[in-house]
């Protein structure tokens, strides 16, 4: 008996190890199964990545019990379809965090299986008939789940010892493990997820109650520096986005917010439309209430004293909660539109948002304020960076109702209106997203993409055009390249753990 289920037990591995390594996932470039050469680390604190993880096993109906500290955890078991008593497969899951700093974490975690024949085989018949009796006796469907299942030893007769139950088993884990043989594996699907959580959230735009703090002053180190104070830093122009630079087009393009990356994108993207002798309007999702203190910027020396005044004076850019719209990279690009006009460009810089207002409101309005900017510059090419829902030129699935701002912008100039969706690779960004614990945090997070916005090793920076527009209304994707966090432009690079 024993000799049939060790023969079945190593054709099962040998099949299995054919069909991809243990501990492999899809890569979605190459199709293949690969094992990962390299952990993530998590820009969080170790607490959040840990009960993130636990959120994941609860909703696959998995107890959780944590040792002390938090860094640890186990789950119940279950049994992967149904065996006869003591031929029985079960499965638990273990999980293992690392502290690497306030604000890094490591998270591995282990899908691990119990053999009852493989138990068998290990301890041999004479430890059958004594301690695995016990264990293994009138056991349940989940055997792992009984809080008597861990044993110890204490003196017995003759200076023999005995197997006793221990009270509380889990404080003794993994130590729990050495009445049984167990099988273990990174499992990849579980870690996927939690990326999924912890690095493919949508950022929030924070619109409503977020009051402005009192600031004295400002230190704009460096600033104007770079080039002198009439050069733009254009950069090459940017690979594929020329077909997209005409007359009285507009283009949105989904901006992750908080990164270095698009606005970047986008100074090159104007730099090229202005060379080519067309009217620019940039389009930013700052409340249109901002307009005059950036036409009084744009009119200035551009010197650091400017720039504080334009800070200072702002209830946009001294909110409590800075979200990635304000960030340093985005009043870089403010600086770059005014050094433009100052070398004899003609550039418009248009505050687009809303305040106070959400959904369907604040997309309405954001539509109204750019139509009439654009009414007023017909033949300008408009370019418009807004986050990726507000940039969809089609309706959204979830929501019947909710028109995105590009969604109406493209139905008042139906031929004239594109919408790039961004790929990129893993990096960081500056955003406010909800943590764990329900509360806004605003911070360098990671950020990872989707595999339909991963971009692959083959790919360059640049714009590709799809043949058709896709059902969401995006038209191309620019890919990004690595994202780099951009922190508000009043928050020092050292507060930012």
């Amino acid at each position: 008996m024993r000799r049939y289920g060790l023969l079945f037990g190593l054709m099962f591995t040998g099949c299995a190890t054919l069909t991809r390594p243990l501990g492999a996932n899809i890569n979605p470039e190459t199709g293949e199964f690969e094992t990962p050469v390299a952990e993530t680390v998590y820009l969080a604190p170790a607490e959040d990545a840990m009960m993130t993880a636990r959120r994941i096993l609860e909703s696959e109906r998995y107890d959780v019990l944590e040792k002390e500290g938090g860094l640890e955890m186990f789950t119940s078991a279950h049994e992967p379809g149904r065996n006869t008593k003591k031929l029985r497969t079960l499965e638990r899951y273990y999980v293992k965090g690392e502290r690497l700093g306030p604000r890094q974490t490591l998270v591995r975690v282990f899908r691990l299986r119990y053999n009852e024949m493989d138990n068998v085989v290990e301890v041999g018949p004479r430890a059958w008939d004594s301690m695995n009796s016990e264990i293994l006796a009138d056991q349940g469907p989940n055997p792992l789940d009984a809080r008597m299942e861990a044993y110890g030893s204490a003196p017995g007769g003759q200076g023999a010892a005995r197997p006793v139950p221990l009270k509380d088993p889990f404080p003794s884990a993994p130590g729990m493990e050495r009445f049984r043989m167990v099988q273990g594996v990174r499992d990849l699907g579980i870690e996927r997820q939690l990326l999924e959580r912890m690095e493919m959230v949508p950022a929030l735009e924070l619109v409503d109650g977020n009051a402005p703090v009192s600031v004295r002053s400002v230190q704009m180190e460096g600033w104007g520096a770079n080039d002198g104070p009439g050069t733009a830093e254009c950069g090459a122009p940017v690979d594929g986005a020329s077909p997209l630079l005409a007359a009285g087009q507009v283009l949105f393009i989904a901006d992750p917010l908080g990164a270095q990356e698009v606005p970047s994108m986008a100074l090159r993207m104007l730099c090229e439309a202005t060379s080519k002798g067309l009217p620019v309007t940039l389009g930013l999702t700052v409340p249109a209430s901002e307009q005059p203190l950036l036409e009084r910027y744009l009119a200035s020396e551009g010197k650091p004293e400017d720039a504080q005044a334009l800070l200072l004076e702002s209830t946009f850019w001294r909110r409590v909660y800075q979200d990635g719209r304000s960030s340093r990279a985005m009043l870089w690009l403010v600086e770059q539109v005014r050094r433009l006009r100052v070398s004899g460009k003609d550039v418009a810089l248009a505050a687009i948002d809303g305040e106070k207002v959400k959904g369907n409101a604040r997309e309405a309005r954001m539509a109204s304020n750019l139509l009439a900017v654009h009414a007023g510059r017909a033949q300008a090419w408009t370019l418009v960076l807004t986050g990726s829902v507000h940039a969809r030129t089609a309706r959204v699935g979830w929501d019947s109702d909710f028109e995105p701002f590009g969604a109406r912008v493209a139905k008042a100039l139906p031929s004239s209106v594109r919408a790039l969706d961004v790929g990129f690779k893993r990096g960081t960004q500056y955003a406010c997203r909800y943590s764990v614990w329900d509360d806004v945090e605003c911070n360098v997070f990671g950020i990872s993409p989707t595999n339909e916005a991963l971009q692959f090793s083959t790919v360059s920076p640049g714009v590709r055009l799809f043949d058709a527009a896709r059902p969401d209304g995006f038209h191309g994707r620019l890919f990004l390249g690595v994202l780099n966090a951009s922190p508000p432009a009043l928050l020092a690079q050292s507060q930012v753990r």
